[in-house]
């Protein structure tokens, strides 16, 4: 199965907000394509420190509803060990949904990238307060 480039994202909320908020943009993403939604799970840090590992028919009814309605495609793909080494990063008292997509929107430049013989050698999401930040500099400089 040709794949295009496959990321992860670790979403993090505060343990009271509707973490389903953010379910309609992810389903217009899904929609027009721009990503499939390879696998998906939720990490909740309680504020003791205590980690659970939930699945989407575990969290909150609403939030539940809203998330089975992505329908992802292959489960499984975060494991235990991801989970542990995720929940290191949450703080105390908090919920954070992690997903794992592929993005579509590029999946003909992989194929044809690959059919070339080339090799991603280096990849990284640079943040978006360095981004706004870089963009500030370089309009207080002239460039």
């Amino acid at each position: 199965m040709e794949l295009g480039p496959v990321e992860y994202i670790m979403i993090e909320f505060p343990s009271a907000t509707a973490i389903g908020d953010i379910v309609p943009e992810l389903q217009k993403l899904v929609a027009s394509g721009t990503v499939r939604i390879l696998d998906m799970t939720f990490i909740r840090k309680h504020a003791d420190g205590h980690v659970e590992p939930l699945e989407v028919s575990q969290l909150a009814g609403a939030d539940a509803l809203r998330y089975e309605s992505l329908d992802a495609e292959i489960d499984d793909l975060v494991n235990s060990e991801d989970i542990a080494i995720e929940a290191a990063k949450l703080s105390p008292d908090s919920i954070a949904a992690v997903l794992v997509w592929e993005d579509t929107w590029a999946t003909q430049f992989a194929q044809a990238m690959r059919a070339a013989g080339g090799r991603v050698v280096d990849n990284d999401r640079i943040p978006h307060a360095v981004v706004e930040a870089a963009m500030r500099a370089s309009v207080g400089t002239g460039v």
